[in-house]
């Protein structure tokens, strides 16, 4: 019923929380929401358990940092080796960019998406309070591997933990979502409306 009411309204969406497997629903406001859960009693005869509405934030950093993780596991057998040295940046644009510099073969090719789904799985869960992260810019400087140890998860786990602690050190803050408007009025009101 929920996807059915998220396809017809482009400002409704629906996810499933994965630490408490909870059903979010998310619209322009508190009377949007209200809409959406009478709608669930009254055409799909569903009843559901409403908390208090929440604000949407999203995460971002401040300033640029460079931080290097190596990523060391030995547990008798084959270990875990991978390392990794990034520089994040605020993105203006708002969007997640990540741009591989590696060159001279200190990460094989095979290891650089690894890297990237690592952290882009931290974007999703934020670094801060579970908020999405917005407005990052990674670049993939340096790093190394070795030949038996190093796995495409390895790697996974060493960007996604240097992505988190590279964060943290960037001034990291927590957006409110805000929205911009445009007063149209004629002059003889304006002292009303200001």
């Amino acid at each position: 019923s929920l996807r059915k009411m998220a396809l017809e309204d482009p400002s409704f969406s629906v996810r499933v929380m994965e630490r408490t497997n909870e059903t979010v629903i998310a619209g322009m406001g508190e009377l949007h929401l209200e809409i959406i859960v009478d709608r669930l009693r009254t055409e799909h005869k569903v009843e559901a358990i409403v908390g208090a509405p929440s604000v949407e934030y999203r995460e971002a950093i401040s300033k640029e940092v460079r931080h290097r993780y190596k990523h060391v596991k030995q547990t008798g057998g084959r270990g875990q080796f991978a390392d990794t040295e990034i520089i994040i940046e605020p993105n203006p644009d708002g969007e997640f960019e990540f741009v591989d510099e590696i060159t001279g073969g200190v990460i094989p090719r095979e290891f650089i998406n690894p890297v990237k789904s690592g952290i882009e799985d931290v974007l999703k869960n934020g670094v801060l309070a579970d908020y999405p992260v917005v407005g990052v810019k990674v670049r993939l400087v340096f790093g190394s591997f070795h030949p038996v140890d190093s796995s495409e998860q390895a790697f996974k786990t060493c960007g996604a933990i240097c992505f988190k602690e590279a964060f943290k050190k960037a001034d990291p803050k927590l957006l409110e979502p805000i929205m911009a408007l445009e007063i149209n009025t004629p002059d003889d009101y304006v002292g009303d409306v200001v």
